[in-house]
């Protein structure tokens, strides 16, 4: 089992950043895909991106060129850095793998106008 565990959220305005993180731990060989949901109120979850062990990288396309996500697989922590900030990126924000399968707690993401 994976054990996930996030930071970093918070209130920002907009135009400002934030980076997220996420810690897995727990009894496991190795994790495979890495990524990060949202969920605005009255919304669906949505993908914002995910990244493989090798690095290869996808994004949702309202948060192209603005949110970057990285990892270390040394530490299993993946990132997220979110950059030029809008009101709708407003959300509770999931850490997430793929396999082994595990969501985070989440954590809250507010940016004010």
């Amino acid at each position: 089992q994976v054990q996930l565990v996030e930071s970093g959220g918070g209130l920002v305005q907009a135009g400002g950043s934030l980076r997220l993180s996420c810690a897995a731990s727990g009894r496991f060989f190795s994790i495979d895909t890495m990524g990060w949901y949202r969920q605005a109120p009255g919304k669906q979850r949505e993908l914002v991106a995910h990244i493989t062990p090798g690095g290869t990288t996808t994004y949702a396309d309202s948060v192209k060129g603005r949110f970057t996500i990285s990892r270390d697989n040394t530490k299993n922590t993946v990132y997220l850095q979110m950059n030029s900030l809008k009101p709708e990126d407003t959300a509770v924000y999931y850490c997430k793998t793929w396999i082994p399968n595990s969501w985070g707690q989440g954590t809250q993401v507010i940016v004010s106008t």
